[in-house]
């Protein structure tokens, strides 16, 4: 089976995101050893960032009329979908950074809707997949920053609302705790949090390999 592994940190080794995806595809791997991953970072390999623009003026020119960037654009945006539709389960490593979705996740998605073969196309229908998304702060009720997650809302409704996957989400948050001095006071919280996310993911990569 294939699985689509997409990571989106710009952390390297320290991705709190990307350490949840490692520990899901090696539970996935172990029960399903034969497991190919089409992979990619989004982090570390950005997509271009003028690319969905060109994309969509691709879409609506006709093709003998098509510039050069237009036709890479265009193809691009083929390859994106078609790396979700001919997956049969997906890993997918979208951290929060700015009180939202990354730049990097956002090109990716909106290149999978121009890539699509139309908006309404369910490109993970019914397929497992695992979102892992990770937060530096607090956004819980009575936090702060309650209200200022515009990340998990927009994941769930592109991936399972649009895309039709079968969504387990795991969350972990104060993974700055440790990192930045003024969050020392919850650290015992945040090791808390690591824990059950971790475990969250262990149990998340063997049961999505177990339905295959």
């Amino acid at each position: 089976m294939s699985v689509l592994r997409i990571d989106a940190s710009i952390q390297g080794p320290r991705s709190a995101s990307s350490e949840l995806a490692d520990l899901a595809e090696k539970e996935f791997t172990a029960v399903r050893p034969d497991t190919t991953f089409v992979r990619r970072h989004l982090g570390t390999e950005p997509l271009p960032s003028d690319a969905w623009a060109t994309a969509i003026g691709a879409n609506f020119t006709p093709e003998e009329s098509r510039t050069d960037a237009q036709r890479t654009a265009s193809q691009l945006a083929r390859t994106v979908a078609a790396e979700l539709r001919d997956a049969d389960a997906a890993i997918l490593a979208l951290p929060l950074y700015n009180w939202g979705v990354s730049q990097h996740v956002k090109i990716w998605v909106d290149l999978v809707l121009a890539g699509a073969e139309s908006s309404a196309e369910r490109l993970l229908d019914g397929k497992p997949t695992i979102v892992l998304t990770t937060r530096g702060g607090g956004y819980g009720p009575g936090t702060p920053r309650e209200g200022w997650d515009h990340n998990t809302a927009y994941l769930r409704r592109i991936v399972a609302d649009v895309w039709g996957a079968d969504l387990t989400l795991i969350e972990r948050e104060l993974t700055l705790a440790g990192v930045n001095p003024a969050m020392d006071p919850f650290l015992e919280t945040a090791e808390l949090l690591k824990k059950a996310a971790h475990e969250a993911a262990v149990v998340a990569g063997r049961d999505v390999a177990a339905r295959h």
